[in-house]
């Protein structure tokens, strides 16, 4: 089976607050005479469910395209959580065999909101949870949140001990209705050279 966990992109999907949303225009319509529709998109690189390159968060970090892709397709295990906002530490999560866990994705309240609502509430890993994480194997860190930080951060904790500890970033995931468990998960991003994030169309297989 396979689940689509990916947020869909439409002008009224929610960005950061500041970002730009998604538009699309056409450059050639069959309906104005041409032979095909191409359409020009406007969005952020950090649109609906996407992926963080280090470059984001820090300046001489590498950009997108330098990103191993390893992070992103494998097996992956989804938890639920209950708590809706604040800092996630090793003791919000359920128990589970963690040597069998590679990529954790963070089920929680967040993916029950509107998607033309942004999420100013939701959970993120605290520098504790990245330490243990990483202590435990981990290389993805995913979760239905806009950020793996609070949003009025400006230190950005979560980014950082994540990098730190070699764990990639996953953001934006549309979890509603999949169950906790064992999956395969396909997330990969656009190859921008230079880039500091991308859209993915992410879905996982069981």
């Amino acid at each position: 089976m396979i689940y689509d966990i990916t947020r869909p992109i439409t002008p009224s999907l929610a960005v950061w607050p500041g970002d730009t949303p998604f538009d699309k225009q056409f450059a050639m319509r069959i309906a104005d005479g041409e032979s095909v529709n191409v359409t020009t998109l406007t969005m952020s690189s950090h649109m609906g469910t996407h992926v963080d390159a280090p470059y984001h968060f820090v300046d001489d970090a590498p950009p997108l395209e330098q990103v191993a892709l390893t992070p992103f397709i494998g097996p992956a295990t989804v938890i639920t959580v209950t708590k809706a906002a604040g800092p996630l530490t090793p003791a919000d999560l359920p128990g589970l065999d963690w040597s069998q866990v590679e990529r954790l994705l963070i089920h929680s309240p967040a993916s029950h909101k509107p998607l033309d609502k942004f999420a100013e509430d939701y959970v993120y890993p605290s520098p504790e949870l990245a330490n243990w994480l990483a202590g435990h194997g981990v290389i993805l860190f995913g979760t239905d949140a806009p950020s793996v930080d609070d949003m009025n951060s400006k230190e950005l904790p979560g980014h950082h001990a994540l990098r730190r500890n070699r764990i990639d970033i996953l953001e934006g995931l549309l979890l509603d209705g999949v169950p906790d468990g064992p999956y395969e998960l396909i997330a990969l991003p656009l190859k921008i050279v230079g880039g500091d994030g991308s859209p993915v169309r992410a879905i996982l297989r069981s």
